[in-house]
């Protein structure tokens, strides 16, 4: 049996704030923008803007957050400052925390018994840019590392408990991140045939554990580290694998943030502590949105494979 374990809802806090949301089951349209241009057209013409994702994407708790959905999407995500940046005049955000590759084509289960469409129905044949974030969930792959490394890291903060209780369960978190990208490279095509003249970048994960070090706020045994960091490169290297497949262009957000993960002193991701007008625990900070929509614009600009 797969496990669907998603990285938002590895912190139960998130779920405690929505006692204000929308109905449940309502659909959500996504961030939906339209500006009037006074300025010439922007780099590469982009008109239509879709942002595809999951919470890497989202932006969950970065102010201001939207609850209603129970997506937890910021309007200082990277899409917002992407679209912001290109003057884009028409954005569908609809990245959704919790959400993987099957959320592209059905409804997905958010918080509460809400629900949202399938993210691909932003994605039209006039649509000129698609960006998408996702993977991290698929398997539980991100949800499972977390939650798993910190629990026995409190335990036994020696060894590698993390790895080695997840190799007696029969569960490889490196060879799943590495399936992903057959699971990535089937969306992208999905998104091909429903915008076949968009640019299509694929964003890679910003990366979590220091390559040397440990730190509070990444609670793990010492180690489970080099564990953690394998994970996450191996699933940076599975989107890069399916950039390729499929002609999109890729954002390495993985060799970008390095000496900015959670234990750095400037750190792109928060850590095991949720910060309410800050960050959900284990998620994007600002300053990460920030870094990964210069990425993005930058790789816009270069050109290339996805044009």
């Amino acid at each position: 049996m797969r496990r669907r374990v998603r990285l938002l809802a590895a912190t139960a806090t998130a779920v405690a704030m929505l006692t204000s949301c929308s109905s449940p089951g309502a659909d959500d349209p996504g961030d939906v923008r339209t500006k009037v241009q006074d300025v010439a057209s922007p780099p590469g013409g982009v008109e239509r803007y879709a942002a595809l994702g999951d919470s890497f994407t989202a932006g969950p708790l970065i102010p201001t957050t939207d609850l209603a959905s129970g997506c937890f999407r910021s309007d200082h995500n990277y899409p917002a400052l992407v679209a912001e940046r290109l003057d884009v005049s028409q954005v569908r955000d609809v990245s959704c925390s919790g959400a993987d590759t099957t959320d592209l084509t059905d409804r997905q289960q958010t918080v509460r018994g809400a629900s949202v469409p399938p993210q691909l129905r932003a994605v039209t044949p006039v649509t000129d840019l698609v960006t998408l974030g996702i993977g991290g969930n698929d398997f539980g792959l991100f949800g499972t590392l977390v939650s798993t490394c910190a629990q026995v890291g409190q335990q036994d903060s020696t060894g590698s408990p993390c790895a080695d209780t997840l190799r007696a369960r029969g569960v490889d978190l490196v060879g799943e991140a590495r399936e992903i990208s057959g699971r990535v490279e089937d969306a992208v095509r999905e998104v091909r045939q429903r915008a076949p003249r968009a640019t299509v970048v694929l964003v890679g994960y910003l990366r979590l554990v220091p390559s040397s070090g440990r730190c509070r706020g990444l609670p793990f045994a010492r180690g489970d580290y080099a564990f953690g960091d394998r994970v996450t490169r191996g699933l940076n290297d599975a989107l890069a694998r399916a950039a390729r497949r499929t002609g999109a262009r890729f954002v390495d957000m993985y060799s970008a943030s390095k000496g900015h993960d959670v234990c750095s002193r400037d750190p792109w991701v928060n850590g095991a502590r949720t910060e309410e007008g800050k960050a959900l625990a284990f998620h994007p900070l600002a300053e990460g949105m920030e870094a990964v929509a210069d990425r993005v614009v930058k790789t816009l600009s270069r050109g290339g494979p996805g044009s």
